[in-house]
């Protein structure tokens, strides 16, 4: 089995701490490589959770994201952002490399959201996310 499909094998479908270490967890659905470099996540914030003000660093490239609100809180979990390229109540697509972002805590109910992620090169090629 090739290294990259034995990782993700190892990394999908299982629920694993978000890379803010603010309560919320992440579950990879899907991640490609080819022909359009990708990830996708299912996104859960239980009670507690949310998600501080941030950008997220790419070292090259311009990095966008589309969040989909699956089932939002009862209360809290609000997706708060800087400069958005499009807000709608379920949808949230933006540059996390450039605009700060980020989720309130959330005060009653689960919050889950669907997560599609891709970065640009600056000559038009894609690179992936993770």
């Amino acid at each position: 089995m090739p290294g990259g499909l034995r990782q993700y094998l190892n990394d999908a479908f299982r629920w694993r701490g978000g890379r803010q270490r603010s309560g919320y967890e992440k579950m990879l659905l899907l991640q490609s490589r080819v022909p359009l470099p990708f990830d996708m996540y299912l996104l859960r914030f239980p009670v507690g959770s949310g998600v501080g003000v941030h950008t997220d660093r790419v070292e090259s490239g311009q990095h966008y994201r589309l969040n989909i609100i699956l089932k939002p809180a009862r209360r809290g979990g609000e997706f708060r952002c800087a400069d958005p390229l499009l807000a709608t109540r379920r949808v949230k697509l933006f540059r996390p490399d450039r605009s700060e972002h980020s989720v309130t805590p959330v005060e009653a109910g689960t919050r889950y959201v669907l997560s599609l992620g891709w970065v640009l090169k600056a000559e038009g090629k894609v690179r992936p996310v993770a």
